[in-house]
C-alpha cells in the first residue's frame, strides 16, 4: 500500500461455539460499520473503487487452522483485500457451557481487527 488512508479498529466476540471465523467477521464489522468514507473514490487513482487497498490484520487467540478469511472477505465489498493474522485476541470464560450452542467448552473467543485503507 502506497497511501495509508484510514486505519479503523474492532473486536469482535463468540460467546458460544468456540468459532473464531464468527468472532473475526464481528471484529471486521465492528471496525468498518460504524464508518462512511464518501470521498474515498475522489483520492482513488481513476476514482476506481477497486484500486483500493484494504489490509485486514486480524489477532486471534487460537484454531488459526479453522479461521475461514473468505467468510471475512466478504465482509468487505470493495477493494483489493489482503490479510495478515496474528496471534493475539483473547480467551476467555464465558461462565457457562451450553450445548444446544454447540459448546465444547467455556471458552469465549475474541478476535481483534485492524483495518488499514488506502491505495
Amino acid at each position: 500500500m502506497k497511501t495509508l488512508m484510514f486505519v479503523e479498529i474492532g473486536m469482535g466476540i463468540d460467546l458460544h461455539g468456540q468459532n473464531v471465523t464468527k468472532a473475526a467477521v464481528r471484529a471486521v464489522q465492528n471496525a468498518i460499520h460504524h464508518n462512511s468514507m464518501p470521498g474515498i473514490a475522489s483520492v482513488l487513482p481513476d476514482g476506481d473503487l477497486t484500486k483500493m487497498k484494504v489490509n485486514v490484520r486480524l489477532a486471534i487467540p487460537t484454531d488459526r487452522d479453522k479461521l475461514e478469511l473468505e467468510e471475512v472477505r466478504k465482509e468487505l465489498p470493495y477493494g483489493e483485500v489482503t490479510f495478515d493474522v496474528v496471534d493475539g485476541g483473547m480467551l476467555t470464560t464465558s461462565g457457562i457451557l451450553l450445548p444446544d450452542k454447540d459448546d465444547i467448552n467455556e471458552m469465549a473467543y475474541i478476535v481483534i481487527a485492524s483495518i488499514e485503507v488506502g491505495h
